[in-house]
């Protein structure tokens, strides 16, 4: 078992989420990160899910290392509306992964999360009780 992961509290930063991957793999999930948070300055991180995690007005990405790719969780609007770009990697509902092995698109990861910002700040406000 990963020394850095506790199954019953999980993951407590994303620093250390990251850091149990091979090297290679944490400068991809590094890059990942830093485009996230260029294109969303105001979202803060997060662990949900078990994931890296941005959020803004809830959820607005997650991401994570896989033994053979990135895995990437916009929403499934975002999935949607980028569907044509994302024809070329494997993808779902809600999900896209980027083979370890080929170049991150992470032009199209700003945009996805430019998008994403977009909409959520269109979402109402939770109230507080």
């Amino acid at each position: 078992m990963d020394k850095n992961f506790n199954e019953k509290n999980g993951f407590q930063s994303i620093d250390e989420y990251i850091g149990r991957f091979p090297i290679a793999t944490q400068n991809l999930l590094q890059q990942v990160r830093q485009t996230i948070k260029s294109a969303a300055p105001d979202a803060t991180e997060a662990i949900s899910y078990q994931m890296p995690t941005f959020k803004l007005n809830g959820n607005l990405v997650h991401f994570a290392g896989y033994k053979n790719h990135i895995g990437f969780y916009p929403a499934p609007v975002a999935i949607k509306e980028f569907q044509q770009e994302l024809s070329v990697y494997k993808n779902a509902k809600g999900s896209v992964q980027f083979p370890l092995d080929r170049p991150l698109p992470l032009d199209l990861i700003r945009r996805m999360v430019i998008f994403r910002v977009e909409k959520n700040k269109m979402k109402p406000g939770k109230k507080k009780p």
